[in-house]
């Protein structure tokens, strides 16, 4: 049931699929929306139960979501989270707080400068420790179409400056930020605020994580 779901409602929004085989460790690194994902309905759970149904099964999936973090939060434990568990896949799924928290103090944000140069480094040093990447774009603040959400526009830029980074440096790309706007001209047709793929404008519903399963799913190769 939940992988015709996810295949109902998954759009195609990734370039340069990486190929998952049995013997991959994929770690997904991110924030409160992989850390939820880590949980009995989340994407991180549902990526697992896919690709044990398949070609990759026998691969495993390790979940490192932290709530709150952003890409200074990433560069401090990646070593401990990330690169200890030595991964052959690292997805990095980042840059909502790094928009959200700056809404109303800068200074709690990371400006683009910042999120450009740490979220570099942090590929350089998975790439170097032997590791294909798969670079997410940050999704939503707001489910409103048609640029109509107040973190829209920066929301944009920082998606733009991972697909650079994802071009730059030649990794895997699950381009999110693009998917939910399709997915979301056409399934929110009361331009609501929220309830369509998350339960506050950010965090995923179960409708969420499936499409969001679904389309790491294609960044995967599956």
């Amino acid at each position: 049931m939940m992988a015709l779901l996810i295949a109902a409602i998954s759009t195609p929004a990734q370039a340069a699929p990486v190929a998952v085989k049995p013997t991959d460790r994929i770690v997904f690194l991110g924030d409160s929306i992989t850390q939820g994902g880590a949980g009995p309905k989340g994407y991180v759970t549902l990526v697992r139960q896919k690709l044990g149904e398949g070609d990759a099964k026998g691969a495993e999936v390790i979940g490192a979501g932290i709530s709150g973090n952003k890409v200074p939060d990433l560069e401090k434990r990646l070593e401990r989270d990330v690169l200890s568990k030595k991964p052959t896949v690292v997805v990095i799924y980042i840059g909502i707080n790094d928009v959200w928290h700056g809404e109303r103090d800068p200074a709690k944000g990371t400006i683009p400068d910042r999120f450009e140069q740490g979220l570099s480094g942090i590929v350089e040093k998975i790439q170097a420790a032997g590791a294909r990447v798969i670079l997410a774009t940050p999704s939503v603040i707001g489910e409103k179409k048609g640029g109509a959400n107040k973190l829209d526009a920066k929301l944009d830029q920082y998606s733009e400056i991972t697909r650079k980074l994802a071009k730059d440096k030649k990794t895997g790309l699950c381009d999110l930020r693009k998917a939910f706007a399709d997915q979301l001209a056409k399934a929110n047709g009361a331009d609501k605020e929220a309830g369509i793929l998350t339960t506050d404008r950010v965090h995923l519903n179960e409708a969420g994580n499936a499409f969001v399963a679904g389309e790491m799913l294609k960044a995967l190769g599956k």
